[in-house]
């Protein structure tokens, strides 16, 4: 049997530094591009990651999961699509 380390507290998030789960997982992926990129994508990654961060702090939980439902990237269990405009329960 594994021992996990549980959250003392449901509602806090996990963190690793300074960062959520979800900031962690675009700063790494905007730091590869720039890295394998350069330059411009520097600038690119620098502003999207404070952008993201600043717009984050201000929205409620769980707002990049519902971003990307808006925009079709993912598909939420029970919910419908959100492009549909009438349905019955």
């Amino acid at each position: 049997m594994v021992a996990r380390k549980f959250p003392q507290y449901l509602s806090k998030p996990f963190q690793v530094l300074w960062f959520e789960v979800d900031e962690l997982v675009l700063f790494l992926f905007f730091l590869t591009l720039a890295l394998l990129y350069g330059k411009l994508m520097w600038l690119i990654f620098l502003v999207f990651q404070y952008s993201y961060t600043k717009t984050k702090r201000s929205q409620p939980r769980g707002f990049l999961k519902h971003v990307l439902y808006v925009f079709g990237l993912i598909k939420m269990n029970n919910y419908p699509d959100y492009f549909q405009q009438e349905f019955h329960e």
